[in-house]
């Protein structure tokens, strides 16, 4: 049967549109990521192996801020210490820290988008809840530069942690990847500037001072 012009449309729009609705879902739909280490922490006073520079895991939750935890109210959990603005968050933690543990394991997330495990985050402007889950950044250069496609970013940094850094020695892994560059490698200075070129077109997928576009769940 001889397919007329309009239904030959009809039928690429209908290709058209589960192509697009598949890509969503792809794009939605994270790999889980194991949480065991490596870890990324720093020593301060007692605590040699302090997580997100001393910031209560908690609060970004319940306060949607960076709040600093106190040296006297913490815990230790998989062999980093967590520190917490109240014992009130601490018991929230101890009951689900699965939850409130940031992803990859506390590494910048922009670096393990490139399958490097290097800085560290938490700070005011270096975090990120995404789909119900917390993520930092080294500084907020490299979140800005990561929020400029944040669900591909969050695949790829999702594939490499699991593929490459989960259970690494977070060292070796770091010296490989700066000698040999993942495919999508940009530096540091081309991502300034196509954010730049973005922000001054104003079609940055999060504009400075906007609200967060990406789903917290």
């Amino acid at each position: 049967m001889t397919q007329t012009p309009l239904l030959t449309f009809f039928r690429w729009l209908v290709l058209v549109g589960a192509a697009m609705s598949m890509h969503v879902a792809v794009a939605q739909a994270l790999p889980a990521s194991p949480n065991a280490g490596p870890y990324r922490t720093l020593s301060d006073g007692a605590d040699a192996k302090l997580m997100l520079l001393g910031y209560d895991a908690v609060a970004y939750f319940t306060q949607n801020d960076a709040i600093k935890g106190d040296p006297a109210i913490k815990t230790e959990h998989l062999g980093v210490t967590y520190r917490f603005a109240s014992e009130a968050n601490k018991a929230e933690f101890l009951k689900n820290p699965d939850k409130y543990m940031p992803q990859f394991g506390g590494f910048c997330s922009n670096g393990i988008n490139y399958a490097v495990p290097w800085g560290a985050g938490g700070g005011p402007d270096t975090w990120r809840i995404y789909h119900g889950k917390l993520y930092v950044f080294g500084g907020q250069g490299s979140r800005d530069q990561f929020e400029m496609d944040t669900e591909l970013n969050l695949q790829r940094a999702h594939q490499y942690w699991n593929d490459e850094v989960a259970g690494s020695n977070a060292f070796l892994t770091r010296v490989k990847r700066l000698v040999f560059r993942v495919p999508h490698y940009k530096t540091d200075r081309a991502l300034k500037e196509e954010w730049e070129a973005k922000l001054a077109a104003k079609t940055l997928p999060v504009m400075p001072g906007a609200a967060q576009v990406v789903p917290r769940d």
